[in-house]
């Protein structure tokens, strides 16, 4: 094994490569990811200290000098302990990786939508470039939380955009822990009583909260802050009492 190989695998020329196979790529909040991590020897033997995985999305940070957008962490794992793979040897790590709860749904039908996440799995190795690979991931609503979307959608709502942006929010009996959260947000089709409704959601468990922003673009008052929460498995008719509650006012 010469020098020159080291060298050459130290800035990625014939290093270890991973690939990230998922047995699921779309998945239900509050879902379990599950895959095997693929690693490729290059042409030397190296040693791998750590394999991690890392659930992001992508946050949008508003400051003074204006909208930006940055990688955010959600949760992280570690799924391997130090190992040294050798020249042209093949290493397969299973996995499981529960969603984080405030992982952002990311198939709705919004008009302009930006809401992005992705399993990114990295190998930590010493004096040389990391190998990384990125898997999308396609994050549905729970039936829950489908039908409050559906429901405000049927009040005469359309659902317009949707993001994920840096910082915390509040509701009444919960609070985010990510730093950061999404915003689904919708406009209603009149006229002179036109309305905005953005909505956040967060699972908790056996519940999944949500924190209502609503904007009156024409009514003498401004924006107004309403919560709910409701079961996973709540009726229809509880979620029209839970939905009326933030539209009827």
């Amino acid at each position: 094994m010469s020098m020159f190989q080291k060298l050459k695998a130290s800035i990625g020329i014939g290093a270890a490569k991973v690939d990230t196979v998922l047995q699921n790529p779309e998945l239900v909040q509050g879902g379990v990811i599950e895959g095997v991590i693929q690693i490729h020897g290059g042409n030397v033997d190296q040693q791998i200290d750590a394999i991690s995985l890392r659930l992001c999305t992508e946050v949008k940070v508003e400051s003074d000098e204006g909208v930006s957008y940055e990688r955010s962490v959600l949760s992280e794992l570690q799924v391997q302990d130090p190992l040294i793979i050798g020249a042209g040897e093949n290493h397969e790590v299973p996995f499981e990786f529960v969603l984080n709860e405030e992982t952002p749904i990311t198939v709705l039908n919004a008009r302009k939508n930006k809401s992005y996440v992705w399993l990114e799995t990295s190998l930590d190795i010493d004096f040389a470039l990391d190998p990384k690979d990125r898997d999308p991931l396609q994050i549905r609503p729970l039936p829950v939380v489908e039908k409050v979307l559906s429901m405000i959608e049927e009040n005469g709502f359309n659902m317009v955009k949707a993001d994920v942006e840096k910082g915390h929010l509040r509701g009444s009996n919960f609070a985010s822990r990510s730093g950061c959260y999404q915003e689904i947000e919708f406009k209603s089709s009149g006229l002179l009583t036109s309305k905005e409704v953005e909505l956040s959601f967060i699972v908790d468990g056996d519940q999944v909260h949500c924190l209502a922003e609503i904007d009156r673009k024409f009514g003498l008052r401004g924006d107004e802050y309403r919560s709910f929460s409701l079961a996973r498995h709540a009726s229809d008719s509880e979620i029209a009492v839970a939905v009326q509650s933030i539209l009827s006012r």
